[in-house]
C-alpha cells in the first residue's frame, strides 16, 4: 500500500471522568506499539506528571498559555480546573496518512468535527453507579465532587450521537481489546487474514 492510499482518521475518545479513557489508552497504545500507521498522541496538561493514570505532558499555566499564543495547539480546552492540548504535531501525522487516537472532551468535541472531517468520535460509556464506585475509588474527588460529575451525564437514554460506543463495564481488558479492533477497522489498513 502506498502513502497516497491510507486515508487519515482521526479517532476521539470521549467519556466521563472514570470511564477508563486513560486505562483504555495505555492498552491500546501497548497493543499498536508495532503499527507504523497508527499514532497516539500525548496530551499536554496543567496538572503534575505524577497526577493520575495518563502519560501526559505536564506543563504550567504559563507554559500552556505560552504554546497556546505560539499556535503550538491543534486542540485545546479547559475542564475541572486544568487546560488541555492535543499539539499541532497530530496534523503532520493526518497529512501522511496516519490513524490518530486522542484522549479528548466531550465539550469540546463539536469545534473538533469542524476541524477535522475525518474525526471518529468514540464514547467510552460507564453505568452511573459504576462510575460513582471508580471515582470514590481513586480518592481524587471529595463526594460533593464525585456527585457533580455525575449529574453532567445524560439522563435516561444517552443522546443520539454518531461515532462507536465501547462499554468499559465488564473486565477492562475486554474493552480495550474492543478498542484495539476499532482503531484498527478504522485505520483505513488492510488486515491480513
Amino acid at each position: 500500500m502506498k502513502d497516497g492510499d491510507v486515508k487519515a482518521r482521526l479517532v476521539y475518545l470521549v467519556g466521563a471522568s472514570g470511564s477508563g479513557k486513560d486505562w483504555l489508552m495505555t492498552y491500546a497504545r501497548g497493543s499498536l506499539a508495532g503499527e507504523t500507521h497508527i499514532a497516539f498522541a500525548h496530551r499536554y496538561i496543567t496538572r503534575a506528571a505524577d497526577a493520575g493514570a495518563e502519560n501526559h505532558v505536564a506543563l504550567t499555566l504559563e507554559e500552556f498559555e505560552a504554546r497556546q499564543r505560539a499556535g503550538l495547539f491543534a486542540m485545546h480546552w479547559k475542564s475541572h480546573g486544568y487546560a488541555y492540548g492535543i499539539g499541532i504535531e497530530i496534523n503532520q501525522w493526518l497529512a501522511k496518512g496516519l490513524t490518530v487516537v486522542v484522549n479528548g472532551s466531550r465539550e469540546y468535541l463539536g469545534v473538533a468535527a469542524q476541524r477535522y472531517q475525518e474525526l471518529l468520535p468514540v464514547w467510552i460509556e460507564v453505568p452511573p453507579e459504576l462510575l460513582r464506585r471508580r471515582l470514590q475509588a481513586r480518592g481524587r474527588e471529595s463526594a460533593e465532587e464525585i456527585e457533580a460529575r455525575l449529574a453532567r451525564l445524560p439522563a435516561g437514554q444517552p443522546p443520539a450521537r454518531s461515532g462507536e460506543i465501547i462499554r468499559n463495564d465488564r473486565e477492562p481488558e475486554a474493552a480495550g481489546q474492543a478498542l484495539v479492533e476499532l482503531i484498527r477497522r478504522h485505520s483505513g489498513n488492510m488486515l491480513c487474514a
